[in-house]
């Protein structure tokens, strides 16, 4: 009998030790369960997050291209005022543009076509084109060399005084260098993807 009670009582504590045990497992699989959802969620969300900023990217575009023009897989948007081209320059950024560029002919004159509608009696502003970091070598505003130039007779003639392009409506859009700290009116770009 004694024998009979002793297995009863270590079958017992067996069932309760792996009992116990197996408790244990579930909790460690939910918690690892757990965890791997949280990582999926975050995942979800973060992507989430991208899509919400595209959208958003795109709605400024369109309201921009709106208030602008859409020319040739780019919006222009005209400035309301006048700045010095580095102030012109951060205005086009913060809008998430740069100061207009233009590529090729079809440009420059599409360009023109705006500028002389949205600017009526300006005779030129800003592009988006110095050459600041290399006397005589015109580059964009984001360093990238230019394989299109279209300057007007004599241009540029500043030297190191004049480092900024300026288009001239009343050239026809032909460029021209200017002292940076003129204040003229602008043109942003905005690529649309």
């Amino acid at each position: 009998m004694l024998l009979n009670a002793s297995m009863t009582f270590t079958i017992l504590l067996l069932d309760q030790a792996t009992g116990q045990a197996s408790k244990f497992k579930a909790r460690k699989h939910s918690k690892r369960r757990v965890k791997e959802k949280d990582g999926d969620l975050k995942t979800q969300i973060e992507k989430l997050w991208q899509e919400v900023n595209s959208l958003k990217e795109m709605q400024a575009l369109q309201t921009v291209c709106l208030r602008g023009t859409k020319i040739h897989k780019k919006c222009y948007l005209a400035s309301e005022g006048a700045k010095h081209f580095h102030e012109a320059n951060e205005d086009c950024i913060a809008k998430g543009g740069t100061l207009a560029i233009p590529r090729d002919n079809d440009e420059t004159n599409s360009l023109r076509d705006y500028g002389k509608k949205s600017l009526p009696g300006v005779a030129d502003f800003w592009l988006g084109i110095t050459d600041m970091v290399n006397e005589g070598k015109f580059v964009d505003v984001n360093g990238m060399a230019l394989n299109y130039f279209n300057w007007d007779r004599s241009q540029p003639n500043g030297g190191k005084r004049e480092n900024c392009v300026l288009f001239s409506q009343s050239s026809q859009g032909k460029w021209g260098d200017e002292v940076c700290r003129t204040v003229k009116r602008y043109i942003c770009e905005f690529l649309i993807p």
